[in-house]
Formats: structure tokens, C-alpha cells, sequence
């Protein structure tokens, strides 16, 4: 088959074959959103599976907006991560991040009280966002570049348990936070290496990213393009 007969948009496969195609992305909604996800666990890759999961409902046209907590600056890892860049060349993908520079209770020079207003911020604007979701129809296509707090399809909220876990959040209230949620917004939760047990009644999908083995084990400090 010869290119003008697979066409402009067409994908080939590694056989010769014509793959599936990308198309351009438009403000669409999604069929069965609605669910409670938690991703949890000591081993690499929470956070990149939320992002990941995030990536694809964007290219289908579909509103996201990731919150994180617990994700600022370390000497190991640049203040601007890579996704950051990549979320904003992503229409209908945004970002904030509320976390404080070195990470609580690691005695890195960074204020465990500021750690703590931080994440106390970043649930009062997570809040926000879902006080703008239950006003919106959600069922609906709705703009890529608005506003999170104009509601978006899919809300991830990135490290909110290791903070509940290390006691910067009130596990009650992330409790009030899923119980409260719009029926139609998917919300991903992310973070922690405890079990968060108090999840059960609520969450309908629950994983748990184990760690075998791990390359800090040996020294290695975070890489950019992995693990930043």
C-alpha cells in the first residue's frame, strides 16, 4: 500500500500493515465516568500510571486537571518535571502544584509546619474545584482551556494519601471529599506505602504498585526523563 492510498492520518504497523490513527483532539465527554481509583504502594510508578491514565482521557477530548501534593522542589529532582512541560502541550490537560520544597519528615532543611499549610492549601483548592464540578454538567463536552473550577471530567489528585498517610490531611476529611464528589467525575488518588484501608468502602479500583527492586537501593539518585 503505498502512502496516498493509507492517507495522511493513517499509522503503520511494524508488518507494512495500516494501524490504528490519530486524530485531532475535540471537546468531547465521557460515556461512564465516575469511579474513586487509588493507586498506592512502595515501588516506582503511581504517579506515572495517574499521569498516564490522565494523557489518554485528554486525547480523547475529555476535561483533566491534576492537583499535587507533596511534589515540590528536592536536591535530587528539578523544581520543572517533565510532565509539567508535557501537560502543557496536552490540550484539555492542566496542572498545580501545592508542595513545598524537600519533602516532610526527611530532616532536609525544610519546615515541617510549612509541609503542612501547604497540603492544608492544597485541599482548600481541591475544594474549589469540586465545587465547580457539582455545577457543571459533567455528561457534557466541555472547554479544554477552561478553568478547573469551571469542571473537568477527571481529577487527579497526586500524593494526597502519602499526605494523609504522614498526617499533613485528616484521613476524614479526603473521606468528606470522595463521598461529596460529583457522581460523574472520575477521581484518581495517588500516593503512600501504607495500605490505605480506609479507602475500602469508597474506592472501586484500588492497586497497589509493589516495589521488587528499586535502582536507590544502590545509590542511584533520581534520573530526569524517569523519575522527573
Amino acid at each position: 500500500m503505498t502512502d496516498s492510498e493509507r492517507g495522511d492520518g493513517d499509522q503503520r504497523r511494524c508488518d507494512g500493515g495500516v494501524g490504528p490513527a490519530a486524530t485531532p483532539i475535540e471537546p468531547s465527554a465521557p460515556e461512564e465516568f465516575g469511579l474513586v481509583q487509588a493507586f498506592w504502594g512502595d515501588g516506582k510508578g503511581k504517579t506515572t500510571a495517574a499521569l498516564g491514565m490522565a494523557f489518554r482521557a485528554a486525547g480523547h477530548g475529555y476535561r483533566v486537571h491534576v492537583l499535587q501534593f507533596m511534589k515540590g522542589g528536592a536536591d535530587s529532582v528539578e523544581d520543572v518535571r517533565g510532565e509539567y512541560n508535557a501537560i502543557e502541550a496536552m490540550p484539555g490537560l492542566s496542572y498545580e502544584n501545592t508542595g513545598h520544597y524537600g519533602w516532610h519528615g526527611f530532616m532536609d532543611g525544610s519546615d515541617d509546619d510549612e509541609h503542612a499549610a501547604q497540603a492544608a492549601g492544597g485541599m482548600a483548592r481541591t475544594e474549589e474545584v469540586l465545587a465547580g464540578c457539582g455545577e457543571t454538567d459533567l455528561t457534557a463536552p466541555l472547554a479544554l482551556d477552561g478553568d478547573p473550577t469551571d469542571g473537568v471530567h477527571m481529577l487527579v489528585l497526586d500524593e494526597v494519601l502519602y499526605a494523609a498517610n504522614r498526617g499533613l490531611l485528616d484521613v476524614d476529611e479526603v473521606l468528606a471529599l470522595v463521598a461529596g464528589k460529583p457522581d460523574d467525575l472520575e477521581l484518581v488518588l495517588t500516593g503512600g506505602h501504607e495500605r490505605p484501608d480506609w479507602l475500602d468502602d469508597v474506592a472501586d479500583l484500588v492497586t497497589n504498585v509493589r516495589k521488587e527492586r528499586h535502582p536507590i537501593e544502590a545509590g542511584q539518585r533520581a534520573r530526569k526523563g524517569t523519575e522527573f
